[in-house]
């Protein structure tokens, strides 16, 4: 470990890694990197902690472009990310979402999202009861009045093996990787000038990225700063079912896609198991050391409504369960990237709300764009800056799971 940096990223999981690896790999920058990163065996990490899925259908546009770059990214990996002969496959599994609606104001959501995605470039289709019924045999469709069905471009993936590619090849194009923590940051008037780091080294950086997930907060006020990011426990169901439903579809090979119910109860298959979730009743912040699962989701809410949903899943067996933490943006459930206005040396890279894993791909580029030409390129996510936190105006996105 050198004692400056042109950039010095705090967090080392897929986001931090993702912008590690789209510096180094910018022949137009030619600074150097290092990460730092608190627990190197990321076990509590959101990353490792994901669901792990990607999609296109979103309801703003600039999420719509990020899922489809991230798809594509991620179906290119292994040979992107080669490293002396080793291709890291992610078991990209294409098996698309399914977004259902019983309500006229649901219905209307998902038509004008669904135009939003098509003029994107994004393969959704729109499909009544009867459609669903025949594509979807196992489901109940009487409550039902529309569907939204990505037919490509979305699907499940390896959560780890995407910040494990992200890291080594970040590695093999010279970025530097510590295991430490940082405990301050230095700072005069409008620039951010040195990190801090728990084992006693202090660390010149010429831009700091804040990539520390759902401990945003904590790196932000080090520099005195803000973020209005907290940390908000979800818990993740694996089932059998006794009558698996896997294989009945009618398209896509017999694949089931993952599925939204109109209740908020999302699953989707897992090899052999299916996984599951929802969104808690009461969502409030919860300390960064708290990952005991919230048992009672599956019997209050989860398992009421997938047997609403199929009879398949009537005869259910949960064989595992665990809790992660999202980044949780409490202004509009959306990512924060772009510099602070006022320290304009600080990068924020935050408050993905559960879509971090997804978004790492863009984000990543993103920031080496905003790093090495001072401005966003490929996709422009001003939009999503700092500057909306500040004047308290949010970010609109209507497909948020």
């Amino acid at each position: 470990m050198n004692k400056h940096y042109d950039v010095v990223i705090v967090g080392g999981a897929v986001i931090g890694s993702a912008v590690a690896y789209f510096l180094a790999a910018n022949p137009d920058f030619d600074g150097s990197v290092l990460i730092v990163e608190r627990d190197p065996t990321f076990r509590t990490a959101s990353t490792s902690l994901s669901g792990s899925a990607i999609r296109t259908q979103f309801s703003n546009p600039v999420n719509v472009r990020i899922g489809l770059f991230g798809v594509s990214f991620i179906k290119a990996f292994a040979e992107t990310m080669e490293v002396d002969g080793d291709k890291p496959d992610l078991g990209f599994h294409e098996g698309g979402y399914l977004f259902l609606a019983n309500t006229p104001e649901g219905v209307k959501t998902l038509r004008e999202n669904h135009e939003v995605q098509v003029a994107c470039g994004a393969d959704v289709a729109l499909m009544g009861p009867d459609e669903l019924k025949a594509a979807f045999p196992h489901l109940n469709v009487d409550d039902l009045t529309l569907g939204s069905y990505g037919r490509s471009n979305e699907g499940w993936f390896s959560n780890t093996g995407l910040m494990d590619g992200f890291r080594a090849k970040a590695r093999s194009l010279g970025a530097d990787f510590v295991a430490d923590e940082v405990v301050a940051i230095g700072r005069e008037g409008g620039k951010v000038t040195t990190v801090t780091l728990k084992s006693g080294a202090v660390v010149e950086a010429g831009t700091i990225v804040n990539a520390s997930g759902p401990r945003a907060a904590l790196t932000a006020k080090m520099a005195g700063l803000d973020v209005p990011i907290e940390p908000r426990k979800r818990t993740m169901f694996v089932f059998d079912a006794a009558n698996s439903p896997e294989g009945t579809a009618t398209v896509n090979g017999g694949r089931l896609p993952l599925m939204i119910d109109p209740t908020g109860v999302f699953c989707r298959p897992e090899g052999r198991y299916f996984l599951c979730g929802a969104a808690p009743v009461d969502d409030p912040a919860v300390p960064f050391d708290d990952f005991e699962p919230r048992y009672e989701e599956f019997e209050d809410i989860i398992w009421p409504a997938l047997a609403t949903r199929s009879t398949a899943f009537e005869a259910i067996k949960v064989i595992n369960q665990w809790a992660g933490h999202y980044d949780f943006n409490v202004l509009d459930h959306n990512l924060i990237v772009g510099r602070h206005p006022e320290v304009q040396n600080f990068i924020y890279a935050n408050g993905f709300s559960g879509h971090g894993l997804q978004q790492s791909p863009a984000a990543g580029r993103a920031v080496s764009e905003l790093i090495t030409y001072g401005e966003f390129r490929a996709i422009d996510l001003s939009e999503v800056g700092y500057e909306r936190v500040i004047e308290n105006r949010p970010f609109l996105e209507k497909a948020v799971i």
